[in-house]
């Protein structure tokens, strides 16, 4: 699943190759879409930025029309040279933005509207969206603060909490609860707020190595996996997220897994590292 840093990644490989660029070509399989391009032809506006904002994409056109996408569980933006060979079947498009020297090609992207600037401050969700733990500076006291308006939660469905803050998903909620020490079933009233500022603070840098800047000048999106660990080795990047039942890097207990909280999502932890206390 796309987390905060595959969106950032792919909004900065974006904005690189279409900022200031004029739309030469837009095609969607998506009626909704298509009826706004109707009545505000994109082709011809030109690309402003395009930013991320937690696992949000949006898309800034000229003339006040923005596109906002969310990628969910398989989504994901690719960029293609004019040309160039796509990697993923036709049927697997959803929009195409095309200017006169890329593609970009929104595949499987579940979710995607055009917003005015009016209508995107009534969008509900994002607007309510807490502090981008990959912007460049964060208040910790105030994410603490939303932290502790959720004290009887799970400490990791709070992490998930996109309004609380924004960027974590499942992988990354793992393995900084694993980091700290911290069991993942404990409620968020039981830690003090030096373990919730190490959890944040240990999130953020995980987030932050992986958005790593491509070589100079170099347009591409991320094709890479997720590392939490500092070896090279492809089979040993993460500490515990997907390895249930295999030894724990760090004392060889193995590691559980359990399905946790509304959507039922996969929590991987080590018992022996995180007890439950």
């Amino acid at each position: 699943m796309p987390e905060g840093d595959t969106i950032f990644r792919s909004a900065r490989a974006l904005n690189r190759a279409l900022a200031e660029k004029v739309v030469t070509g837009f095609e969607t399989a998506y009626a909704h879409l298509a009826s706004v391009d109707d009545d505000k032809e994109l082709v011809g506006r030109t690309v402003e930025r395009v930013e991320a904002r937690g696992k949000w994409l949006l898309m800034y056109f000229s003339g006040d029309v923005i596109l906002v996408t969310h990628m969910r569980m398989n989504g994901s933006w690719h960029l293609y040279r004019k040309g160039e060979r796509w990697g993923r079947p036709r049927r697997d498009m959803r929009m195409v933005i095309e200017t006169a020297d890329w593609s970009a090609v929104g595949f499987t992207v579940p979710v995607a509207e055009f917003h005015s600037a009016a209508s995107l401050l009534r969008r509900t969700m994002i607007p309510a969206l807490g502090p981008d733990l990959l912007k460049q500076a964060i208040d910790f006291a105030l994410v603490i603060a939303g932290m502790l308006e959720h004290g009887d939660e799970q400490i990791t469905e709070v992490l998930l909490n996109q309004r609380v803050m924004a960027g974590i998903g499942n992988v990354y909620k793992s393995e900084t609860c694993f980091i700290c020490g911290v069991n993942p079933f404990r409620q968020v009233r039981t830690l003090d707020s030096s373990q919730l500022e190490q959890l944040v603070f240990t999130a953020r840098k995980f987030l932050a190595l992986n958005v790593a800047e491509d070589a100079e000048g170099e347009i591409s999106t991320y094709a890479g996996l997720r590392r939490t660990t500092h070896t090279s080795d492809q089979s040993a990047r993460l500490w515990v997220y997907g390895r249930r039942g295999e030894p724990c890097r760090r004392c060889g207990t193995p590691i559980e897994m359990r399905k946790q909280g509304v959507g039922a999502r996969t929590t991987f932890w080590c018992p022996v590292c995180q007890p439950i206390q």
